[in-house]
């Protein structure tokens, strides 16, 4: 169940494998990508060959993920596999598959099957002790101990020999160059634990004890001397001695531990299945406090946080990073790749003054922490990111004191937003850290105008408009933009460039619509971005046309249009086209002297905004009238144009 401590040999060839892996593959920071499995059984790390092994027993497989939580295979075809070992020389991956009553034994050089042994009676943990492959196996209500023996010619598996009765298949591991075994109660409350010197191939019982309530995980560690519980009580994880299973400390974690693994250099992975508390805490040897505490997000649209899936826990060989599997309210799984999980999580806050004049100095201050306090003296990089720097530039190094505070001052020469950030690059026992902090610094206000603010155009006329730009620092570059109203028309860039000596750049827009036109100033080291806008208006392009008359006739100052009473005037209104417009027809007539409204209405134009309107009704002779065609904002069903009005067209009834 848990990374073995490799012979001498094998762990070189690793060692120097890791290292000149090391030296070609970058340190990439802690993440987490989703697993496709149903459920968790088992997790195991293969060093040599950079690959995870995770156990889905609803699924029937097993996923196989490179370091970085990509999934590069899955063996499938594996009903209820639940426990994984991998051998000593990391060639070899057995897996409990309880479905078909069999250990399974898979090629980690191929994520090929390699072997299979019918064990019989439901497999659900294994371990690796002594000469043998040891297997807890029995479904609910009892259990037991069995081995396989690959030594001679033929496997020779042997059952029955846990000498005691189990509640369920044992729990399973094992230290191998120690020859101790040890078993777990997982189906009962209280639980029991198990030591076996499995040395001469048949298990002797050295001691048990009460391990708490529901074991779930077991862990022994390297040296093969002590051995650590995580089960649903008590709120800790217990060290027992493997020789006579006496107390032998604990480590502090909380409510409910559900997983520990323990690195070949003795650092401990304690985790808990918790929504509200830190799911994983590290401890180097024999510590009492953690060196690291990991809280899991939520992964998710889901209730609570992820939570730490039993023996979800494994190391790589160097310690180097840590695995762990958690799952969802929602029953997604995730393998979470944790880096530098043994060393200490470096903490940087940066206090910058919220705002600064330009050319004057500041004082930048904040503070270090750890778990491990960082020696006073410890450098810090300073990397400044201004307007002028936007790739940073380096400043002198800061220090720590003794208290883990730090401060330091700079003179800025430019103006805008401002951060600093302030970095631990980390050392043995300390990850590295970050932090940083941004200042708003003054900066002069420049002259930006825009011509024809308010001016109204008729349709289609070319207007040109002229920004002026006063004086600046670097920046002489200047955008103008033309927002045409209507949702159909975007905001556009219409002009970008410099102005000219007399600081002044000019675009001529073809107008159709009312426009908002904006000059945009982006700013420059020491003067803040401007803008000027000029909103003018387009009337729309109006005529009114009158037929069916019998004859026109130039008098009273106008040319009317003669109608026979008995005849209906037809008017015609062209008028710019937009979806859903219509134009007002107003009806006038004279009298004493003077115009007066005779009535008027709205009339929806075609999409090619055309309107015919008939004025039937009685028509009384001797009376003089006119008629016009208008655009009315907002009433005429839009708001993109100016009010606009056609010519009157005049006309009058006669016998």
């Amino acid at each position: 169940m848990r990374i073995r401590t490799l012979p001498a040999a094998t762990a070189l060839a690793v060692l120097f494998s890791s290292a000149a892996l090391a030296a070609t593959t970058p340190a990439y920071a802690d993440s987490s990508k989703i697993l496709p499995v149903r459920s968790a059984g088992d997790i195991v790390v293969d060093s040599a060959h950079q690959r995870v092994f995770v156990s889905d027993p609803t699924g029937g497989k097993i996923v196989v993920t490179d370091y970085r939580g990509t999934v590069v295979q899955q063996l499938t075809a594996l009903p209820g596999v639940a426990g994984l070992e991998l051998s000593a020389d990391s060639a070899t991956l057995y897996a409990a598959v309880g479905g078909d009553d069999a250990i399974v034994a898979v090629d980690t050089a191929t994520g090929t099957e390699s072997a299979r042994y019918a064990v019989g009676d439901q497999p659900q943990s294994v371990a690796v002790a002594g000469d043998r492959i040891w297997f807890g196996y029995g479904a609910s209500g009892y259990g037991d101990l069995g081995s396989v023996d690959l030594r001679g010619e033929q496997p020779v598996i042997t059952l029955g020999q846990a000498t005691r009765s189990w509640y369920g298949a044992p729990l399973l591991d094992a230290a191998p160059d120690s020859g101790m075994l040890l078993a777990g109660e997982t189906a009962s409350s209280p639980s029991s634990l198990v030591s076996y010197d499995v040395t001469t191939g048949a298990p002797v019982r050295l001691a048990a004890t009460t391990a708490g309530s529901f074991i779930r995980d077991v862990a022994v560690t390297p040296d093969g001397q002590n051995v650590i519980t995580a089960s649903g009580s008590p709120y800790h994880h217990p060290v027992f001695k493997t020789a006579d299973l006496t107390a032998n400390g604990s480590y502090a974690s909380d409510a409910y531990p559900n997983a520990v693994a323990i690195a070949p250099d003795g650092t401990v992975a304690a985790g808990i299945d918790g929504w509200y508390d830190p799911d994983v805490y590290i401890y180097r040897p024999g510590a009492t406090t953690t060196v690291r505490e990991y809280d899991f997000p939520n992964t998710g649209s889901t209730s609570g946080s992820d939570v730490l899936a039993a023996s979800g826990l494994a190391w790589t060989t160097d310690a180097s990073r840590l695995f762990a599997v958690t799952s969802n309210s929602n029953d997604v799984f995730s393998l979470r790749v944790l880096t530098s999980p043994t060393k200490a999580a470096t903490a940087v806050t940066v206090d910058a003054p919220a705002t600064a004049p330009r050319a004057k100095k500041l004082t930048v201050k904040g503070k270090v922490t750890s778990k491990v306090p960082l020696p006073a003296g410890s450098p810090l990089t300073v990397t400044r990111t201004d307007l002028e720097s936007k790739s940073g530039k380096q400043l002198p190094t800061a220090t720590v004191k003794s208290d883990g505070t730090y401060s330091f001052t700079d003179t800025l020469t430019v103006g805008g937003k401002v951060t600093y950030k302030v970095a631990y690059a980390g050392d043995a026992g300390h990850a590295a850290g970050s932090g940083s902090d941004s200042v708003d610094v003054s900066r002069a206000k420049p002259a930006l105008t825009l011509t024809n603010n308010g001016k109204v155009y008729s349709y289609g006329a070319d207007v040109k408009f002229t920004a002026h730009l006063g004086t600046t620092y670097k920046n002489r570059k200047v955008e103008i933009w033309a927002d045409p109203f209507g949702g159909d028309k975007p905001n556009k860039l219409v002009k970008s460039g410099t102005v000219n000596s007399g600081g002044n750049l000019s675009v001529t827009l073809d107008l159709k619509r009312d426009t908002k036109v904006t000059a945009k100033f982006t700013g420059d080291a020491r003067y803040q971005p401007r803008s000027a806008s000029s909103t003018v208006g387009a009337r729309v392009k109006v005529s009114t046309a009158v037929s069916g008359q019998y004859k026109k006739k130039s008098t009273w100052g106008h040319t009317y249009h003669f109608f026979r009473k008995s005849k209906d005037p037809l008017f015609t209104t062209t008028m710019s086209a937009y979806p859903g417009r219509k134009q007002r027809l107003a009806l006038q007539v004279y009298y004493d002297g003077h115009w007066y409204g005779a009535g008027s209405d709205y009339f929806a134009l075609s999409s090619t905004g055309v309107s015919k309107v008939w004025l039937g009704g009685t028509h009384d002779t001797g009376w003089r009238f006119r008629v016009r065609s208008s655009y009315v904002n907002g009433s005429s069903g839009d708001t993109v144009n100016s009010a606009t009005h056609s010519a009157w067209k005049y006309f009058t009834f006669t016998s």
